[in-house]
């Protein structure tokens, strides 16, 4: 109706995902990249997350446009379906003919095992998108797991790509998801617009749409726009669009604030500030009267309590004033032996279980310093770090060795159970490194001028995308082994024959008769890994080697218990 009006082509601000109208701001390109990059991955599953309204299924269509001929591709976008449903869905999608009455998971899941195997030998891929799968049921995850365990000696057979709102990382979080936590090869959660990506975002839709003169808005209402939405795409199609039906009905060719404001109130249901205003008085108002009321009361239940027990009143007075005093001086003596436990050695459960529940911390008011993030990490480890020295250097020489990860995850942390630094992303700051010392339940445990704070997990996630860094004790002959495997294999055969008996021992034992082969290693190191929740392949890798080192009771330092 409007787009004539502003020498338009079309309606510039549509909710439909069009690819066409596609911003790519820096997340939205990194989460393009996130999806292209895990269809290269092997397999397994790639994970998209983001608020509701800030464009992830648009990405997605994006997305879908760049996936190469050499794809079939399964799209499933109401995904609240059972386990059968489900696999009925997938199989319609990818044209899997099915046996007719099918009624079991095997009725579906054999001619779909069938179907990729001959996908895959005839050089084609296969990718299965979710799109909302947070309305995913464990069970229909658990499935989709399954799914994926089809693979060749290169890749598996199926590549999901799950695309949902940030509970569905909460969900992959809980400990009966773990094993599919640990098949995501890559995570991006698409966060919201900047103030001037918001601006951006506008002017690149009306350019799309036809514009050629003036933008109708100014910079003061672009500002006023972006704290309406919170600079959340869908928020800015609604509100731009019904803002240039208002000043289109009153004649306007420049939309202002006044006109933005009543859009706002019209598609948010927000009452005016005014009344508002008037509402928030009046409650206080009340709560006052409340309060007062309250007051008088106590104050009353004490008088009659101080004439007909004075003694008794007196002595819990005592009592009260005494209490602090010493509640503070043995926090303060928990607080420092900590402190001081960690500065050398890697802190016994003891200890941490006896410090006190740290004080919560909010990453907007928190300015991280990688410096302090290694110092938090190195003093867990008892390790000495030299100013300006780099700290991965510093660690080797120690018998110490880094270990860097761009596609974790709070299940996988969990798993290894050590400090790491998490490599935190946030909008218009630079990255920074954060010291990961604990999790319980719902909040982590980060190290922050020099003492432990607890921030909410859910709030973490949005700042974290994957990557972190941590240490780990490397074993004999490991750095050598490309050129001499003997001691690596004698070593991991005395740790895999009995991983909790006396490590001396074992090796002792190891020693005297030729330490197996690779290949017999192979079978112990895969059964190692079942019985741990790692990925069976057989492989002895960094996260492998953790594991055995705890298995074998090696001293590394744990993540602080919960509290």
């Amino acid at each position: 109706m409007y787009a004539p009006f502003f020498g338009l082509k079309q309606a510039p601000f549509s909710i439909a995902p069009d690819p066409h109208y596609l911003f790519m701001s820096e997340r939205h390109r990194e989460a393009l990249a996130h999806l292209l990059y895990g269809l290269d991955g092997g397999g397994g599953f790639v994970l998209l997350t983001g608020e509701i309204g800030a464009g992830k299924t648009t990405v997605c269509r994006c997305f879908l446009e760049q996936i190469p001929a050499n794809c079939n591709v399964a799209y499933i976008f109401n995904p609240k379906l059972t386990v059968p449903e489900l696999l009925q869905a997938i199989c319609d999608e990818f044209d899997v003919p099915v046996p007719a009455g099918a009624q079991t998971v095997k009725d579906y899941v054999d001619p779909l095992n069938a179907f990729l195997l001959a996908q895959h030998a005839a050089g084609r891929n296969n990718v299965l998108i979710i799109d909302e799968a947070q309305n995913l049921s464990a069970d229909v995850l658990e499935q989709l797991r399954l799914l994926t365990n089809l693979e060749t000696a290169e890749r598996k057979l199926l590549q999901v790509v799950l695309i949902g709102q940030p509970e569905l990382r909460d969900m992959l979080a809980r400990p009966e998801l773990e094993q599919l936590a640990q098949r995501v090869i890559a995570r991006f959660h698409l966060g919201a617009l900047s103030e001037d990506e918001t601006a951006q975002y506008i002017r690149h839709r009306l350019t799309v749409a036809g514009l050629t003169g003036a933008l109708p808005f100014d910079s003061k209402t672009l500002r006023l726009i972006h704290q309406l939405t919170r600079g959340v795409p869908r928020r800015i199609n609604l509100l731009c669009d019904r803002a240039l039906l208002g000043a289109y009905a009153g004649g306007q060719a420049q939309v202002t604030p006044a006109i933005v404001r009543q859009a706002a109130a019209e598609v948010f249901d927000e009452r005016p500030a005014a009344a508002t205003a008037r509402h928030q008085r009046s409650r206080l108002a009340l709560g006052m009267a409340v309060l007062g009321a309250a007051l008088a009361g106590a104050g009353l239940t004490w008088q009659l309590q101080q004439s007909s027990q004075p003694t008794r009143a007196g002595r819990s007075g005592a009592m009260g004033m005494a209490q602090p005093a010493s509640t503070a001086s043995a926090a303060a003596s928990a607080s420092a032996a900590a402190r001081a436990a960690s500065a050398v050695t890697p802190p016994a459960s003891a200890a941490s279980s006896a410090a006190p529940t740290p004080e919560p911390l909010r990453l907007a008011d928190w300015a991280p310093q990688d410096g302090e993030a290694w110092a938090g990490l190195a003093g867990r480890w008892g390790l000495p770090l030299p100013p300006q020295a780099d700290p991965c250097t510093v660690a080797a020489e120690h018998g110490l060795q880094c270990y860097r990860s761009a596609s974790g995850s709070l299940s996988l942390i969990r798993l290894i159970d050590r400090p790491v630094l998490l490599t935190l992303q946030r909008p218009g700051r630079p990255p920074a490194l954060a010291a990961l010392v604990g999790l319980q339940g719902q909040d982590a445990t980060l190290w922050v001028d020099g003492r432990p704070r607890r921030v909410a997990l859910a709030e973490l996630a949005g700042a974290w995308r994957g990557e972190f860094l941590t240490l780990w004790r490397v074993p004999p002959g490991y750095a050598r082994r490309a050129e001499d495997g003997r001691p690596l294999r004698e070593w991991l055969a005395a740790r895999l024959a009995a991983p909790a008996a006396d490590p001396s021992a074992s090796a002792a034992s190891a020693a005297a008769s030729a330490p197996p082969t690779w290949p017999e290693l192979a079978r112990q190191v895969q059964a190692f890994q079942a019985g741990q929740g790692l990925q069976p392949d057989g492989r002895v890798g960094p996260i492998t080697l953790m594991q055995i080192n705890r298995a074998a009771g090696v001293a590394e330092p744990r993540l602080d218990p919960a509290r």
